[in-house]
């Protein structure tokens, strides 16, 4: 509802107002204001020269600027009569933006500059909606008097309206409809602090009647469909029927439908509030096909490049809902009315908060949103709420609700699939399910007379949308607007020829030289006009009959269509060349066969060429049938760009693929991937060990050696200590790993809060540098920050926001430039602390790729801040994949207890799964590592290798330069820890490595450690053990057998080991079954063998010697 001011009135039907305030139709007073200005300065300049701006000729509706005596200034206007006096014409004018009529005489009119005619017209015309005069009318035959509508406002009705309109105090309009850029709206005044509706006043004092709306039903397939509709809607909605050949597809039987203008406004009437507040500026191409039959209740199917837009059936729905005499036969109890069902969580949550905003204008719906878990108890225990219409919900979660509310479907009249496409090709199984389930439902002579609705709305066709409209919808309509779409329902034949760009015109005669069974209308697209006249000289040479047409052709087009339409015998062929810019004019759609030539410059266009032979689409493609159209695209070499996109659609058409093609578009695929090694790894293939989207997606999906196999090494295999600070969902965070022993971080973290004490060292930066690091006060701590984004030509502003990321934490804000410090250059000599954390082999359920805000929320307030001690499964280059990743709490027994498994967390909520490919997706990446093309220096990873044991690994088994570097890049960076078992005696303490067929081994012996290294298959193993005491390294030796390495340590002192390493380790265990038994007593069990060292040493030699393996010592 606005505010308006009255400028003219005629009569109730038609008075002239100005909107005042802000909205769609308000005027700009002070823009208008300027343009007044301005064209008061122009043509009173331009009178010097008023031969170049007066109009040559006047005629009726001409619009023009003419001068006002009354307002003395120059004012737009229209011409709406001209009278011829004795030596001049004298014109009627009206002044569009103060409703004033002036007579002008024909030399004082001027011509409308294109300058001036910008800022839409103040006045507005407007009349009451649905409010008809009516006048008294007397029979003196049967004596009686009584009042009927009338054809004119009479004057008691006019002067009462204007009386009125006088005595307010305000005035506000509410807009209802538009026709001929005339508004309907209903008037309210304010006479004494009371609000009057001026349309029921006028009723209510006999002085109008209301006008009742019919529903007008008409046949637009001989009708709409040849004529271009353009009506303007409230708020500047344009609904614009197109014509030929830029129709929607509209496949339905029976085509009769309401008055389009009548749905808008109702659509509108019910929700126009909200639509103001959004900024709607009306229903797009396919919303306009798609409102009027949602509204009605029919059955709907709609393909479109917008079909993932929730508006294109949320508005009309909500508009059926209103209508609740429709559901009075409903069984009287509670349950919703309409399901819309999502193919996820984050599309559902979308849907609903549409929902909840426009079902503001609406009677209360209360609406809900439901996501159910696996938990069975979440499913039985969810209540569904007195007064809830509309359920949004994913078809996994639907089914769980259903078995334990079977009651459900009592009253479900609507049931809405948004993007059908995502669903039948996620869940096809659940779906048909509950299309059964809802059949089942609406059968029952109960529902007889209450609505039945299925509305599907997608982006592209699916092969189960046959069974859906043959099986489920009843005379539904299917409203497809991308003509690629429409060409793959119509049973389309899609075919490919691959060859060279010069080999084009021998492909296309061996076409040509085919001939039909029945009269072939054939169209050649060329993307030139050389191109055109090349293809029909070769045509007509080789006895082709065809006609060529484009811009610049003499042929006309009333010519090419005559030659078009002609009848012709069977077998025959009827051969039209054109280009592109053609078509539109032309507006041919009995096309059999379209050849591409050129390859379309657009999917557009491309879908615009197969318009062409949308007669001959099969109106129902759940028939399997011979095709009656054919699509042939040449593709050549200088397409290579496009042919990723050729092989989804031919994959997406489920016709055949020639092998030329998969092969072409595999080298195409693997030069894409090398072309994304600059980017970071994709963040589902390391979360969930897949991507869904790899074709499309920006990210690499291959290990890049020089970002992911650094020659930093954050974590080895075995436990560690880790603090998760920051955390992006259930199973992905940012921290710190922590050192038990000494944590260089936190010496850190207390030198640079005990620097900034001291006021003088907190410095600010006067100009910020991108990449630097700075000290930022937050949180009553300093934390050292790197500036990753600066705004352009900010740099000298002291209050510019800047991009930092906290490289001890991982996380990334926007902070003022003002609050960062300079740091000196000692606190940045370490390295940045955050590392990314990566739970492994858990997945969110029903095929989800966003874990659900419940589990991140709980997992968040579980995990933050909090130290873990995880086992680490792999490392590439920053991140970290862990399992498992507990919190330990100390028992009074001097035993740790886990007190929480965060994967055991994730799933026992019910919205996770287990994800045993996730590791070995990752590890199958790692043993097909990719060196780049550009890679040629790899002395920083050659330093890192044990090249001795390499090379010679290489020469004595014959390994080519690329199966060693695969080697050396599989041997450092993805490299296994072994099971390993000890046991002890007086003197020494064996050590078995388990490692099955050991290739080539390495063993290094010092007073504290052990390193041991070994090749198994393609698998490398490494063993960094840490000792718990000191040994002999020139007496400790290592020995191979098939099946395991023994390593015996000579013991520094005669004294008992109570663990093998300083730290523990999970790998590593006791071997019971050789633990020798001391006479004075230890804290572990006693085994009952015993085993001397001399002899263990002798043992294992004269097993290595038999089996040809050699000591390292």
């Amino acid at each position: 509802m606005v505010e308006v001011l009255i400028l003219e009135i005629e009569d109730p039907g038609c008075f002239w107002v100005t909107v005042k305030g802000c909205g769609p139709y308000a005027a700009n007073e002070i823009e208008y204001k300027n343009m007044i200005a301005e064209m008061n300065q122009f043509y009173n300049k331009s009178c010097r020269d008023m031969d170049e701006i007066k109009p040559l000729t006047l005629e009726e509706g001409q619009t023009c600027v003419v001068f006002s005596k009354e307002l003395k200034c120059w004012c737009r206007a229209v011409i709406k009569s001209i009278m011829s006096c004795t030596d001049y014409y004298l014109a009627e004018c009206f002044l569009v933006d103060y409703a004033k009529y002036i007579s002008v005489k024909s030399k004082d009119i001027r011509i409308a500059v294109d300058a001036f005619m910008q800022i839409p017209y103040r006045a507005k015309q407007c009349g009451l909606y649905r409010t008809k005069p009516v006048t008294l009318h007397i029979d003196f035959c049967e004596d009686t008097a009584k009042i009927i509508p009338a054809r004119r406002w009479d004057c008691a009705a006019t002067q009462y309206f204007q009386s009125l309109l006088k005595a307010t105090t305000e005035i506000k309009a509410q807009l209802c409809a538009i026709e001929d850029n005339k508004f309907d709206v209903l008037l309210y005044v304010t006479i004494k602090n009371e609000k009057v509706c001026v349309n029921d006043d006028l009723v209510s004092k006999s002085f109008a009647h209301f006008e009742e709306i019919k529903e007008i039903t008409e046949c637009p397939a001989n009708e709409e469909s040849q004529r271009s509709l353009n009506v303007e809607y409230p708020l500047g909605l344009k609904i614009a029927h197109p014509p030929l050949p830029f129709r929607p597809v509209l496949f339905q039987e029976k085509m009769c439908i309401y008055n389009v203008s009548f749905i808008f406004n109702w659509i509108y009437w019910i929700l126009g509030l909200e639509l103001i507040r959004k900024n709607f500026l009306g229903p797009n191409f396919t919303e306009s096909y798609c409102w009027p039959p949602i509204a009605r209740g029919c059955d709907v199917l709609a393909i479109s490049h917008q079909g993932n837009d929730p508006l294109l059936y949320i508005p009309p729905v909500l508009t059926f809902l209103q209508s609740e005499s429709c559901y009075k036969y409903l069984p009287n109890r509670s349950g919703p009315l309409a399901l819309i069902l999502c193919p996820g969580w984050k599309k559902a949550q979308l849907v609903f908060e549409l929902l909840k905003t426009y079902s503001r204008c609406s009677r209360p719906l209360h609406p809900m949103l439901i996501i159910v878990g696996e938990k069975k108890e979440e499913a039985r225990d969810i209540k569904i709420h007195r007064g809830c219409e509309v359920i949004v919900t994913t078809p996994y979660s639907l089914l769980r609700l259903f078995e334990h509310h079977s009651l459900l479907f009592l009253r479900l009249c609507h049931l809405i699939f948004d993007e059908i496409e995502v669903l039948f090709s996620e869940a096809s199984e659940q779906v048909f399910t509950l299309l059964d389930c809802y059949r089942k439902a609406i059968t029952i002579e109960e529902r007889l007379y209450s609505p039945h609705q299925i509305v599907a709305v997608g982006t592209c066709w699916n092969k189960h949308l046959a069974h859906l409209l043959k099986e489920f919808m009843k005379d539904p309509y299917v409203v497809i607007t991308a003509m690629e779409e429409a060409s793959i329902y119509g049973n389309v034949q899609q075919v490919v020829q691959l060859c060279l760009n010069n080999e084009r015109i021998a492909v296309l005669l061996r076409i040509l030289d085919l001939t039909p069974n029945h009269v072939e209308k054939m169209l050649i697209f060329t993307s030139t006009r050389n191109e055109a006249e090349m293809v029909h000289q070769v045509t007509v040479y080789n006895s082709v009959y065809s006609v060529k047409i484009h811009k610049e052709s003499e042929f006309n087009f009333e010519n090419a269509l005559q030659h078009w339409t002609k009848k012709c015998t069977s077998g025959s062929r009827v051969v039209l060349v054109l280009t592109d810019d053609c078509m539109q004019s032309l507006g041919i759609t009995d096309a059999t066969c379209v050849i591409h030539f050129s390859f379309p410059s657009s999917p557009r266009i491309f879908g615009w060429r197969l318009q062409n032979m949308s007669d001959n689409f099969d109106n129902g493609a759940w028939v399997d049938q011979e095709s009656k159209a054919r699509s042939i695209l040449l593709l050549t070499e200088n397409d290579a760009c496009h042919a990723l996109g050729v092989l989804r659609y031919l994959e997406h058409a489920e016709t055949e693929i020639p092998r030329e093609l998969h092969d072409f578009t595999a080298r195409v695929l693997e030069a894409e991937e090398e072309k994304k090694f600059a980017r970071p790894l994709c963040t589902y293939l390391k979360t969930l060990g897949i991507c869904k989207n790899r074709r499309v997606c920006a990210d690499r999906h291959h290990i890049n050696v020089q970002t992911d196999m650094t020659d930093k090494i954050i974590a080895t295999p075995g436990c560690v200590t880790i603090l998760p600070l920051h955390i992006i969902n259930a199973t992905n965070y940012f921290g710190r790993i922590i050192d038990k022993q000494k944590d260089q971080y936190a010496i850190l973290a207390e030198e640079i809060n005990d620097y900034f004490k001291n006021p003088g060292n907190k410095v600010c930066v006067e100009r910020v540098e991108r990449l630097a690091l700075y000290a930022l006060y937050e949180e009553a701590l300093f934390h050292r920050v790197q500036v990753v984004e600066v705004s352009p030509n900010k740099e000298e502003k002291l209050f510019s926001n800047v991009t930092i990321k906290y490289v001890d934490e991982g996380r990334i804000s926007q902070v003022e430039s003002h609050q960062l410090l300079q740091l000196p250059a000692r606190f940045q000599c370490l390295p940045p602390q955050a590392v990314e954390f990566i739970v492994c082999s858990v997945k969110p359920i029903d095929n989800e790729i966003e874990w659900n805000p419940r589990v991140t929320s709980h997992i968040y307030h579980k995990i933050k801040g909090n130290p873990h001690e995880a086992k680490v499964v792999l490392t590439l280059g920053n991140t970290i994949w862990v399992d498992p990743m507990v919190i330990t709490r100390l028992s009074n027994l001097k035993t740790s207890v886990n007190e929480y498994n965060v994967r055991s967390e994730i799933l026992s909520m019910g919205l996770g799964t287990d994800n045993p490919e996730h590791i070995e997706q990752l590890q199958k990446l790692c043993r097909h590592v990719k060196v780049p093309a550009h890679e040629k220096n790899l002395g920083y990873s050659i330093q890192m290798l044990e090249l001795s044991c390499l090379f010679a690994y290489r020469e004595n088994h014959g390994c080519t330069l690329i199966c060693f570097l695969k080697l050396c890049f599989n041997s450092l960076y993805f490299r296994f820890y072994p099971e390993i078992k000890w046991f002890q005696n007086k003197e020494t303490v064996t050590v078995k490595v388990k490692i099955t067929s050991i290739a080539d081994y390495k063993c290094e012996f010092s007073k504290e450690k052990v390193v041991f290294s070994a090749f198994s298959g393609d698998k490398s193993y490494l063993a960094d053990m840490e000792l718990h005491q000191p040994i002999l390294a020139e007496k400790s030796v290592c020995v191979i057998k098939d099946k395991e390495a023994v390593i015996v340590l000579a013991k520094e002192e005669r004294e008992l080991w109570c663990k093998l390493l300083k730290n523990k380790n999970l790998h590593v265990s006791l071997d019971f079954e050789h633990w020798e038994d001391f006479e004075d007593k230890g804290p572990f069990p006693v085994g009952i063998k015993k085993l001397h060292y001399a002899h263990v040493v002798t043992e294992w030699m004269d097993s290595s010697e038999d089996s040809e393996t050699e000591s390292d010592d």
